[in-house]
Parts: C-alpha cells; sequence; structure tokens
C-alpha cells in the first residue's frame, strides 16, 4: 500500500514523539496485564453464557465465576462467600457506606470518616447526611494522615453505625494502622469499613489481622481491566443494595455480571498473591531514591505523608512557586507521566482536601505532585525523572513574580 503524504506526516510526528516514556502514574491508571486479557478473552467469544441461566451454558459460566470469587478472596484471607463482585471501588465504598449504614438505622444515625477519604467515601456519608436524616462527622487527621485513635475514641456515640477509614491513602501515601481503629469499633458494635484500593495490590493485605467488617478494592491497580472492583464484607452482614435488579451476588448488587471483567479480576488477584510480597522492597527502594533525589535537587520541596508508614511505591511532594498542572504538561513533553493527586479530582482544579486536612497552606498544595512506581519502574527511570525535573521547576518558578520576590529576600 502506498503511502499518502499525510500518513508520512502522522509517522515522522510519531518518530519525533520522546522514546524515553517514564510512566509513574499507576494510581491514576494501569495496563492490563497480558496475562489477565489473555483469561478474559474467551468469555467475550464461545464463552458468552449468563451465569443466572440453568442449562450448561449459563452453569459453566457460573462456576468460572465463583472461581474468581476465590481467587480475589484468597488475596485478602476472606472467604469467597464474603466477596461482592462490583463495578469499581467507588462503587464498593458506596455500597459499603450507605448500604452499611441504612442496614442499622434501627440502631443510630450518625457515621465517622476521616478528612482525608476518596470523594466516594466523603460523598457517600455527605449523602447520608444531606437525604436521609443522618449525621455525619469527618474526622480530622494529623500532619502525616494518620487518624488518632484518642480522638475516633472521642468521636463515638451510642447512635454512630460505621466508621469508614482509609488504608492507604493514594495522594500522600500513608498507610493507617488500623487494627486497632477497627478493634475500637468491634467492641462498641459499630460496622468498621475501609477503602483498601491504594493497598490491595501494593502491601499484603489481611482482613482477618485489620479486623475490619467491610473492605473496598479495585480491579486496575492489580492489572485488571478497568471496570472492575469488589467489597469484602464479614460473615452475614446485611447491606442494603445500591443497585435494585435481580438475585446476582446473592441480592446484594443487581445485574448481569461483568464475566469477562471478573473473570480477569480474578486472574490478577492470583498474581498478585503471589508477587506482592516480593515486590514491596524494590518498590520502596526506588521512592525512596526519588525522594532523596527531589529533596536534594529541587529547592522548597515539602515531602507529604508519613515518612515510613507509606504505600512502598509512593512519592508525594508540594513544590513552592508554582502550579502542580503546568509541572505535569513540562514533564509530559519529555515522556514522564505524573500527577497532582487523586485522579477523580484533579480537574477540578480546586485545592486538594487531603492536603488541606493535613495542614499545607493553599498556596503551597496548588504545586503538589505525586509519583506512583509500578513493577515496570527501573532505576534508570528514577534517574531520568531526576535529571528533567529540577529545570522544569526551575522554568516555571522564573515565570512567578512571587518566587522571584521570595527569592530577593522580599515578601511574597
Amino acid at each position: 500500500m502506498k503511502k499518502t503524504k499525510s500518513t508520512s506526516s502522522i509517522s515522522a510526528s510519531i518518530k519525533e514523539t520522546p522514546r524515553h516514556l517514564v510512566y509513574l502514574d499507576q494510581a491514576a491508571a494501569c495496563p492490563v496485564r497480558p496475562e489477565v486479557l489473555t483469561a478474559m478473552l474467551p468469555y467475550f467469544g464461545e464463552r458468552f453464557g449468563n451465569p443466572s441461566a440453568v442449562y450448561d451454558l449459563g452453569s459453566r459460566v457460573k462456576g468460572d465465576l465463583d472461581a474468581a470469587r476465590a481467587q480475589v478472596a484468597g488475596l485478602i484471607n476472606a472467604g469467597a462467600e464474603e466477596i461482592i463482585f462490583t463495578s469499581s471501588g467507588a462503587e464498593a465504598n458506596n455500597l459499603a457506606v450507605k448500604g452499611g449504614a441504612l442496614a442499622r438505622t434501627h440502631k443510630g444515625r450518625h457515621v465517622i470518616v476521616s478528612a482525608i477519604e476518596h470523594h466516594s467515601v466523603l460523598n457517600s456519608a455527605r449523602f447520608l447526611e444531606r437525604f436521609l436524616d443522618f449525621e455525619a462527622t469527618f474526622l480530622a487527621v494529623d500532619g502525616h494522615g494518620l487518624v488518632d485513635p484518642e480522638r475516633l475514641q472521642r468521636a463515638l456515640r451510642p447512635e454512630t453505625v460505621l466508621v469508614s477509614i482509609m488504608h492507604g491513602n493514594n495522594e500522600i501515601g500513608t498507610v493507617q494502622d488500623l487494627a486497632p481503629l477497627a478493634a475500637m469499633c468491634r467492641e462498641r458494635g459499630i460496622l468498621f469499613h475501609t477503602d483498601a484500593v491504594a493497598t490491595v495490590g501494593s502491601i499484603p493485605v489481611d482482613v482477618k489481622e485489620l479486623g475490619v467488617d467491610l473492605l473496598s478494592l479495585s480491579g486496575p491497580p492489580l492489572g485488571a481491566a478497568k471496570g472492575t472492583g469488589a467489597l469484602y464484607f464479614s460473615g452475614k452482614l446485611r447491606l442494603v443494595p445500591q443497585i435494585h435488579g435481580g438475585i446476582q451476588e446473592d441480592g446484594r448488587r443487581g445485574g448481569t455480571e461483568n464475566v469477562p471483567g471478573i473473570v480477569g479480576l480474578g486472574r490478577a488477584a492470583a498474581l498478585a498473591r503471589e508477587e506482592v510480597p516480593g515486590r514491596a522492597p524494590e518498590l520502596k527502594r526506588l521512592a525512596d531514591r526519588l525522594k532523596a533525589g527531589v529533596l536534594a535537587e529541587v529547592p522548597q520541596a515539602t515531602f507529604t505523608g508519613h515518612p515510613e508508614k507509606r504505600l512502598p511505591g509512593h512519592a508525594s511532594f508540594c513544590l513552592e512557586g508554582l502550579e502542580g498542572e503546568a509541572l505535569l504538561f513540562l514533564l509530559a513533553r519529555e515522556g514522564i507521566y505524573a500527577s497532582t493527586g487523586s485522579s477523580c479530582a484533579s480537574k477540578a482544579l480546586k485545592t486538594s482536601p487531603v492536603l488541606v486536612a493535613i495542614g499545607v497552606p493553599p498556596a503551597l498544595a496548588q504545586g503538589s505532585i505525586v509519583f506512583t512506581l509500578g513493577p515496570e519502574t527501573r532505576e534508570a527511570d528514577i534517574d531520568y525523572v531526576l535529571t528533567k525535573l529540577p529545570p522544569a521547576v526551575e522554568r516555571l518558578r522564573s515565570f512567578s513574580p512571587v518566587w522571584r520576590l521570595r527569592m530577593a529576600g522580599g515578601q511574597g
């Protein structure tokens, strides 16, 4: 086939694209693993049956869903009957917070969530408060993003029915010590939920050790397809469905199951169970290298989150005198991809509520940048970032009159 002029132009422009690509935004999106894609493909074709059907085409697929459920359960040390498949971590959070609270209105109408939760938890609590006559307490955290057990204890009431505190924060990297918080709630008969989207697949997670009643996870961080997630619920815990329909998921979530996605999630969970324990130390080493380099090479860079209790492949900073979004554009031109925070909030161009909650001044919070590493990240990638980031920061600061005043000794 003869190339047209336009085709040649496109080819030329592609060749001009930087070949060195460093993808450090794993918290926003990950590629589907080849093994997962291979597992999914038959369910778009010959294994197309509906798992609710009573004949063999359906029952065979139902068996495959059961196998995937057991694989997801095995990743977090749960029972297969304790897993509900959802379309995302956000849906799992909605089902946990709203479904768990609404099932316990006979006891009370008070819920507690931490101030640094994902929007799907925060907005679920606000929905309960605004429309369903609940009261929500948004629990403050310390400068590292940790919840003080004594503060939680003071916030608990006789009418408290649910507490939701995330396991790991994908914006600042902090990992909570959940076991004592969950135990405090269990002693009072209060449901304890955790959003573990950032931790499941990143560090070993055991629901028995954590002592939680409900735990949300998402498929993409495991290398599964977008549109997949799951909710762990302890034992025979009652939940009010948020998607009404048929008897799928034992009546807890209506709608025909996303069979290819669920099978892929099961395969991804099985792989993660084998690989995560050995992967975390190397990710931590690389993130520590990135942290040390940024703090050494970029003036007025502030590291955010807890220095030790954090996700192993996470490094987050606030850089004074610039806008994080502008920095992302400059880095992308060099083939480096990062984030300014939660992918569900970054386009709003508002000050991050997580950074506000840990006491970062709004002006400094505008310069946030988050690097999340993955299994394909190498030391050469980190070194490449450290050669490109400082000049990009310097260039943006050269446009800032506030920064020039600061450097000149004036008042910003």
